[in-house]
């Protein structure tokens, strides 16, 4: 008996049609994944990707680490003082824009970049090994394509259709 418009409609709101769904998961799952490696570190998996920019960059504008991370700073800013609290980084407004607070890492959070090498090594044989480099690898630009494609789609005006242009190659 073929499927009625009413048939496709519910077939679209199941779960496992969703596309959020599998990325919410993996997010989730990848988090407690994680836990293990972070806890003997004293960070949470959002206070790692902190640490991570700050590794990377150095001392950073709030602004700027949570336009990193694709937060907003009202989500950057409890995690920032939690950090701040356990001695990991410091915060200081710009003197020349009060506006604007710049993050500083304590020596103990330097300090905590060599004991966090191992981390990334992990899951990359747990999670790697389990798939396979290049599916692995393909995952990443695939992700990162999507990324850039929702990160884009939050700047234009609500209601605007999404263009097949605006869609990378990759997802395409």
């Amino acid at each position: 008996m073929p499927q009625t418009q009413s048939d496709l409609s519910q077939d679209s709101l199941c779960l496992d049609r969703q596309l959020c769904f599998p990325l919410y998961a993996a997010t989730n799952l990848l988090g407690r994944v994680y836990r293990p490696f972070l806890d003997p570190l004293g960070l949470t998996y959002s206070q790692y990707l902190v640490m991570l920019v700050l590794w990377e960059n150095g001392p950073t504008h709030v602004g700027a680490l949570a336009r990193q991370l694709y937060l907003d700073s009202a989500t950057v800013t409890p995690i920032l003082k939690r950090m701040q609290d356990h001695g990991l980084l410091t915060r200081h407004r710009d003197p020349s824009d009060q506006r604007h607070v710049t993050v500083h890492l304590t020596a103990h959070g330097a300090a905590l970049k060599d004991r966090a090498q191992e981390v990334p090594h992990a899951l990359s044989h747990q999670i790697g090994d389990a798939l396979g480099q290049d599916v692995v690898e393909d995952l990443r630009a695939n992700l990162r394509d999507l990324v850039t494609l929702l990160a884009g789609r939050l700047h234009k005006p609500v209601g605007v259709a999404l263009q097949n242009a605006d869609i990378p190659q990759k997802l395409k």
